[in-house]
């Protein structure tokens, strides 16, 4: 009886439209940055269809830009892949992460499709809402993927297709976008952030300076990443 009650008072299972709902903070983010990508892929040289097929199947942010700098740069392909996923291992613990948050009850069933659009972002905006009581689902998952995913692959195709000039009498508004991504992917942390959270956020940032200054930006992002969810797993 104490059991039902539970299940009848919690608060419904967010569907497909409320994940589209709270995706737009991010698509708002997405936009642009995706429309400085298109522009940078085909000043360097690509065709509109190509820049959009990067974002179509890399769907990366940051790491677009490194594999466009990669391409343009001649390297080897099996470099600037093995470089791609070094950049991106830390996203192997967003489903556990998300999912150990979401609870034992929360389906998996489709989780091959929906963590697709796991970026570093939708994670930030889902382990938030999850962090503030709303229930998991999966097709709330497809939602909030689904329109970053739109947004950013909408975004690369709008700036391919103004060219690679369109941004050359904005100078300022270039340098900006730069750093959007990340401000957007701090602002969605920030919105979590507790005092318990404190001493691995440090030790991740610790190590990221370390392993950037000593080695590389790509080995400082690995060593922060690894760092601070050992830090959580101790503090645990």
């Amino acid at each position: 009886m104490t059991d039902r009650r539970l299940v009848q008072n919690s608060p419904p299972r967010p569907g497909f439209l409320a994940g589209l709902g709270q995706s737009l903070p991010i698509a708002l983010g997405y936009f642009p940055i995706a429309f400085s990508f298109g522009v940078a892929a085909t000043r360097a040289g690509l065709t509109a269809p190509e820049a959009v097929m990067l974002s179509l199947v890399i769907y990366a942010g940051a790491s677009q830009f490194l594999a466009l700098a990669l391409v343009t740069s001649g390297a080897p392909v099996l470099v600037a892949a093995f470089t791609l996923i070094a950049m991106n291992l830390r996203h192997v613990l967003y489903g556990p992460a998300l999912m150990k948050q979401a609870g034992t009850g929360a389906s998996r069933r489709h989780a091959w499709a929906w963590a697709w659009g796991l970026t570093d972002e939708v994670f930030g905006q889902a382990l938030g809402a999850l962090a503030r009581g709303q229930r998991f689902s999966e097709p709330w998952m497809f939602g909030l993927g689904l329109g970053a995913y739109v947004a950013w692959v909408g975004g690369t195709g709008v700036g391919a297709l103004a060219g690679g000039g369109a941004l050359e009498s904005f100078p300022a508004v270039s340098a900006g976008l730069g750093f959007m991504l990340t401000a957007l992917f701090l602002a969605l942390l920030l919105s979590i952030l507790s005092r318990a959270a404190l001493p691995a956020i440090a030790v991740a940032a610790v190590a990221t300076v370390i392993g950037t200054l000593a080695v590389s930006g790509t080995t400082g992002i690995l060593a922060g990443m690894i760092a601070g969810a050992l830090a959580g797993v101790l503090r645990r």
